[in-house]
């Protein structure tokens, strides 16, 4: 199982570099396959985001593609949001939060799939 959980952190972490999603990918990896409760899973991939967008940024910086404005707006909203979240997390039934999570999955695949705008 190391070997299977080096290669899922590498193939995730690939895919996160070029804003594909890893870590929704490592999330569903680390409850279905390698047995995490969603609690756990979750503090995992949030720890996990931070070295691998690190990693990413400069490159993001070098080629001009982040609006600096919105990714300091975004950034700040998001740690607010990411602290009460991790407050919800950790007091919500596993199952519940499991739920919500896939609710979340089916939600965002639909808007993907049908809502998005079209890049020419």
């Amino acid at each position: 199982m190391p070997v299977l959980n080096l290669l899922a952190g590498l193939a995730t972490g690939v895919l996160s570099a070029f804003g594909i999603g890893g870590g929704t990918l490592l999330l569903l990896y680390l409850t279905f396959l390698a047995g995490f409760s969603q609690q756990t899973a979750q503090g995992v991939n949030l720890l996990y985001f931070l070295p691998t967008a690190g990693a990413s940024l400069p490159q993001h910086l070098k080629r001009g593609t982040i609006d600096r404005s919105a990714a300091l707006t975004g950034g700040l909203w998001g740690c607010a949001a990411a602290v009460v979240g991790a407050l919800l997390a950790s007091v919500m039934e596993p199952g519940f939060l499991r739920q919500c999570f896939g609710v979340y999955l089916i939600a965002t695949g639909c808007v993907t799939l049908f809502g998005g705008k079209k890049v020419e």
